[in-house]
């Protein structure tokens, strides 16, 4: 069984609830439900593993729980089993064609249900590690493109559906080709590391997320902040790499790695899409190395 791991429990008979807290309490988190919107609730508040419901729940029926749970984005990938008072193979085979993975019929052995959640734990968490792995980049241990891409839209629609501010910004640590030249791709390398986790340290204090974007560029995306937030933050995550100290002397403006800043703030105009605001962002980073300034901003 995987340790801590919590499964959720959704069914309208309190004893078959009893005894399936019983069954996994001892390896398990366990959170139990009598029915489905107390079920949604919790899931929309909390990390769920696994969820254990019967097909044929009373409010809204089990399907369309089941339903609801892998039309959405958020959910579809927590794993689910069935324990049903229905034999019926029509009813088993509707059941794993909407996505549960497992179907146990009642009344049921604990130690069968025991080591069938031990299965689909296992099987989950080696999907977890293999999305993380799909979402991070190999030498920093950020967040990659893929998964900017995708944390980006979602708060893209938060904020424009909560009128709150959008912040993009990329960020291009200087003359790093002639940083490359001088010490080498494995220093290269090394410099990168070194300025991603200081990104990464006060990206984090703020709330905000940071990936890598491409080569040698990062980007950072935070919300509801204003202008003047904004331009501390990125006093904080100049100071934050100032402070490495690591020598630059192929660098004709800092004695160390420094970096360059290009921002845009989206607080009113959502219409020309994720791909102008990107475009701004990059076109206020080229002003900024142009004019060797530490940060350069567009608001729309």
């Amino acid at each position: 069984m995987v340790s801590g791991a919590h499964v959720l429990v959704v069914d309208s008979d309190p004893l078959n609830r009893v005894v399936l807290e019983n069954t996994l309490s001892e390896d398990c988190q366990v959170t139990l439900c009598d029915n489905s919107d107390a079920a949604l609730q919790v899931i929309a508040t909390n990390n769920v593993d696994l969820i254990i419901t019967d097909i044929t729940l009373r409010e809204r029926g089990g399907t369309l729980f089941l339903q609801k749970l892998k039309e959405s984005p958020t959910t579809y990938m927590i794993p689910v089993i069935i324990i049903s008072s229905s034999n019926s193979y029509s009813d088993e085979v509707k059941g794993l064609q909407m996505g549960a993975v497992d179907y146990i019929t009642k009344p049921f052995s604990p130690l069968i249900v025991k080591a069938r959640v031990k299965i689909h734990l296992a099987l989950k968490q080696k999907s977890d590690l293999l999305e993380k792995l799909a979402s991070i980049d190999g030498l920093t241990e950020l967040p990659n493109r893929r998964l900017l891409d995708t944390h980006l839209a979602q708060q893209w629609q938060l904020c424009q559906s909560t009128q709150q501010s959008l912040v993009l910004m990329l960020v291009d640590i200087d003359y790093f080709k002639a940083y490359n030249d001088l010490h080498g791709y494995a220093g290269g390398d090394e410099c990168l590391v070194k300025v991603a986790h200081a990104l990464e340290l006060v990206i984090h204090q703020q709330q905000g997320f940071v990936a890598r974007y491409d080569g040698v560029r990062f980007c950072v995306v935070a919300k509801g902040l204003n202008s003047q937030q904004v331009e501390l933050l990125c006093d904080s995550m100049h100071d934050a790499v100032e402070q490495l100290l690591l020598p630059h002397k192929a660098s004709p403006i800092c004695a160390h790695v420094s970096i360059s800043i290009g921002t845009t703030i989206v607080s009113k105009d959502y219409s020309l899409g994720i791909a102008h605001c990107f475009k701004d962002a990059d076109g206020a980073l080229c002003a900024a190395h142009a004019n060797q300034e530490r940060m350069v901003m567009v608001n729309r």
